[in-house]
């Protein structure tokens, strides 16, 4: 690992530093990481990239290892609003038998979405890297293999990749789009959803461990515009890239200050998800962002992509 923080997609090495921060909702690791700038491809990373230590810092407790499990009130509006979205993209794509592919799946959860809102989704593919997921994602039907999406080998091509909540996590973003380019048939769609670091609650929380860091989880954020060109240079075209409601981040951040406030119990134990406040938080967070976003940038980005015509 370089001792010096370098640029993960152009290698540049004259670098800002950006930000401090730690790891407030799960505490995997006591460290401070820093996250730094490059201007170049206006992008923030993480230094360094704990992509060697994964099993430490993704734990057993971790929330998309159980989102399936989850109930509130929040997850319902999410998934109303998943199921609408999915709708919108699969409208798009012609034939009677599509195929999807969700990288970072879990057990599947968002596929039993999909196919949900689009009966012509007649096979579902899942690349994750935790295998407690394998067995329930197998039992609903979904292909599950467990290997990182880099190491990923198939003959087949799909009409749909999900890459929601996923770019972030993964040290070479340029080698993930270039893969994921790949695997997709022509006339089919890619959707990525990722934070944004040029938002309201960035700025606000950005030297006080802001949750859209989610460290040391994070290591490759974007904005709206860096995200679109690093898309473009890949070889997709772009069909759209619209800011959505980033209430996790939020709620993190909100609950952070109030544990260093005395007025919250947060834990490895007891991570920042399972405080009895998040729900009311999301719910409220979400309406804010919601109501603001026709007129200004909220921290979390959801961009379609597609091949070009030849």
């Amino acid at each position: 690992m370089s001792a010096s923080p370098c640029c993960p997609l152009c290698t540049r090495t004259d670098v800002s530093h950006f930000a401090n921060a730690n790891d407030v909702e799960y505490f995997t690791t006591p460290d401070t990481f820093s996250f730094y700038r490059c201007t170049g491809c206006d992008i923030v990373f993480i230094h360094p990239m704990l992509f060697d230590r994964l099993n430490e810092i993704y734990p057993s407790n971790y929330y998309s290892f159980h989102a399936s499990e989850a109930d509130s009130i929040a997850l319902k509006i999410k998934n109303f609003l998943d199921d609408r979205a999915f709708r919108s993209i699969t409208r798009q794509i012609p034939g009677n038998a599509l195929s999807a592919l969700d990288v970072g799946g879990g057990s599947g959860w968002l596929l039993d979405a999909l196919k949900r809102a689009d009966p012509r989704v007649t096979h579902t593919t899942v690349v994750d890297i935790d295998a407690g997921a394998e067995d329930a994602a197998r039992a609903k039907g979904h292909e599950f293999h467990l290997t990182p999406v880099e190491g990923f080998k198939t003959d087949r091509q799909f009409d749909l990749i999900l890459m929601l909540n996923l770019l972030e996590h993964v040290p070479d973003p340029a080698a993930l789009l270039e893969k994921a380019r790949g695997l997709l048939k022509p006339g089919g769609r890619i959707w990525i959803k990722t934070p944004n670091f040029d938002s309201l609650d960035a700025r606000l929380f950005r030297n006080r461990s802001w949750g859209g860091f989610h460290t040391p989880r994070h290591f490759v954020l974007f904005t709206r515009e860096s995200l679109i060109r690093h898309c473009q240079n890949a070889g997709f075209e772009v069909l759209q890239c619209k800011y959505t409601q980033g209430a996790p981040f939020w709620t993190v951040s909100a609950i952070n200050e109030l544990k260093m406030l005395g007025l919250g119990d947060v834990s490895a134990s007891r991570p920042s998800l399972k405080n009895p406040l998040t729900p009311f938080l999301h719910l409220a967070f979400a309406a804010f962002d919601f109501a603001r976003m026709p007129f200004s940038k909220t921290s979390q980005m959801n961009i379609h992509l597609t091949l070009p015509s030849k």
